[in-house]
């Protein structure tokens, strides 16, 4: 399992519901380590971008089939975060996009 924090969260989630959700409901949407449970996610985010986790829901993506061509691939599973943050907080690096 992943101890360090910045090795759970792989990347920010940018999508037009992201940013809906964002706004209204204070959720905020990571890509993160598929061995990674909730406990672990929370802690993640609380310690890097310094606010109050309240809820974390998660979901374990299948990766699409591609082709180029007569060959056929896989892109990886993933797994996806969906972070609500508690009534007085914001992550500060999603109000400068």
């Amino acid at each position: 399992m992943s101890t360090d924090p910045r090795s759970i969260i792989r990347k920010v989630l940018i999508t037009e519901k992201g940013t809906l959700l964002r706004e209204t409901q204070r959720q905020y949407f990571f890509e993160v380590a598929r061995d990674a449970n909730k406990i672990e996610i929370k802690r993640a985010v609380e310690s890097v971008f310094s606010v109050k986790v309240d809820t974390v829901q998660t979901m374990q993506l299948k990766g699409k089939v591609k082709r180029q061509g007569r060959w056929v691939g896989r892109r990886n599973d993933w797994k996806k975060a969906i972070v609500t943050l508690k009534a007085d907080q914001k992550i500060e690096l999603f109000e400068q996009i």
